[in-house]
């Protein structure tokens, strides 16, 4: 993995994150997945190690949860 993806649901909180990661890394170093509109992608996040969003995963593996909004419990039931 060559880029950071930050997952997020789409609340106000994860778009506000979302903002604040694209000015930080920028938007050519990470890929933006909205899990309530990809919910096909949830999988993949939880196998990544994701238990909450808003997250980052880094390239070399890492997730970084940020401010807690969502569980993912929650936004598979959403």
């Amino acid at each position: 993995m060559s880029k950071s993806i930050f997952y997020h649901a789409g609340c106000p909180v994860c778009v506000s994150a979302e903002q604040d990661i694209i000015n930080l890394i920028g938007l050519d170093n990470v890929e933006i997945v909205n899990l309530g509109d990809t919910k096909n992608r949830i999988d993949e996040a939880e196998k990544a190690g994701l238990k909450s969003v808003p997250a980052l995963l880094t390239p070399n593996g890492n997730v970084l949860h940020i401010n807690f909004g969502a569980s993912l419990e929650d936004v598979k039931g959403a």
